[in-house]
C-alpha cells in the first residue's frame, strides 16, 4: 500500500469516529467530544484508505497571524511511508503566513525541524485524583459577563487572538477569577476531557495567583481525575505533585516563523500555563 492510494480530504463531523479510534490506538484519551471541540475551531484534514481514517491533523487558527497544528495522529501501520510529513505540508499550507506552533514528541522532532520548527520549551504534564485542599477566598467563579475581559487577558498572555477557541471553552467550561477591585485580572478553566478532567489555560501576574487559581478548581473537584499541562519555566511540578497529580509525560514546544509576517508578541508581566494547546 501507498501514499498514493490514501486521500486527503478536509475533517467532517462524519470522521470523527475514525478518528476516535486512531487517537485510541496510540492511547490518547480524547473522547468525540474532545474531537469535536477541536474540529469546532479548526480546519482539520484527514487521511482515508478506503473510507477509513489513516491519519488526522488540525490547524487551529488564531486570528490572522497564528496559528497551532495539533491532533497529529498516523496509523501505525502507515508510518514511514511519507504520509506524516504530507499531513503536515497541508496544514501548514492551511495557515498560510501565520506563524504556527506545535508540541512535539521526541520521534516527531526531525521532521518538524525539517518543516522549519525550532524548539522553544518543553510542556510537562501532571495528572491523577486531586487531593483535598482549600478554596482560597480570593478566587470565584466567573460569569456570563465575564468573557470579553477573559478574551482580553487570554490575548494579552498568548500574544495573538484566541477568542474563537476561548467562547467555546466558555460555553464547556468552568471559569474561575481572580479580581481587584471588581476588576477580572487572572483566570482558570476546568472542562471535561478524556478520563476526567483538564484544567487549562491558567492566565495570571504571578505563580502565586496561579497556585490560587489552580487549588480553588481542585477544592472544587477533589477526589476527580484531573489533569494540568504547563510549561517547565513555571516550575509547578513538584506543587502539583503534591496535589496529587504525578508527572506522566510532556512534550517540547515548537515555533515556525514565516520570515515575510510580523509577529506580535506575548506580553511578558503575565505568566501562562497552556493545556496541550487547550484541545490536547
Amino acid at each position: 500500500m501507498t501514499t498514493q492510494q490514501i486521500i486527503l480530504e478536509e475533517m467532517t463531523p462524519g470522521h470523527l469516529e475514525g478518528a476516535v479510534a486512531l487517537s485510541r490506538q496510540v492511547k490518547w484519551p480524547h473522547r468525540r467530544e474532545d474531537w469535536e471541540l477541536a474540529q469546532s475551531v479548526s480546519r482539520g484534514i484527514v487521511a482515508l484508505e478506503e473510507e477509513r481514517v489513516v491519519a488526522t491533523i488540525m490547524m487551529t487558527p488564531y486570528g490572522d497571524d497564528a496559528a497551532a497544528i495539533n491532533m497529529v495522529i498516523v496509523d501505525a501501520a502507515m508510518r514511514g511511508r511519507g504520509l506524516g510529513r504530507k499531513m503536515m505540508e497541508e496544514a501548514l499550507a492551511k495557515a498560510g503566513e501565520r506563524t504556527c506552533c506545535l508540541t512535539a514528541t521526541r520521534e516527531g522532532l526531525p521532521l518538524y525541524e525539517k518543516l522549519g520548527f525550532v524548539t522553544t520549551g518543553e510542556i510537562v504534564q501532571h495528572q491523577g485524583e486531586a487531593l483535598p485542599v482549600s478554596a482560597p477566598a480570593r478566587v470565584s467563579w466567573a460569569g456570563i459577563g465575564d468573557l470579553a475581559r477573559l478574551e482580553v487577558l487570554d490575548r494579552e498572555a498568548f500574544g495573538h487572538d484566541r477568542s474563537a477557541l476561548m467562547k467555546r471553552l466558555f460555553e464547556r467550561a468552568k471559569f474561575a477569577v481572580i479580581r481587584d477591585e471588581g476588576d477580572t485580572q487572572a483566570f482558570s478553566a476546568i472542562r471535561p476531557f478524556g478520563r476526567g478532567l483538564v484544567i487549562g489555560p491558567v492566565v495570571a501576574r504571578n505563580g502565586a495567583e496561579a497556585k490560587a487559581l489552580i487549588d480553588f478548581l481542585l477544592a472544587h473537584h477533589q477526589g476527580k481525575f484531573v489533569r494540568v499541562d504547563t510549561d517547565v519555566s513555571t516550575d509547578l511540578a513538584e506543587w502539583l505533585a503534591g496535589r496529587g497529580l504525578a508527572h506522566v509525560g510532556g512534550g517540547i514546544t515548537m515555533r515556525r516563523s514565516m520570515a515575510t509576517h510580523k509577529e506580535s508578541k506575548p506580553a511578558h508581566h503575565r505568566t501562562y500555563a497552556l493545556v496541550s494547546q487547550a484541545l490536547g
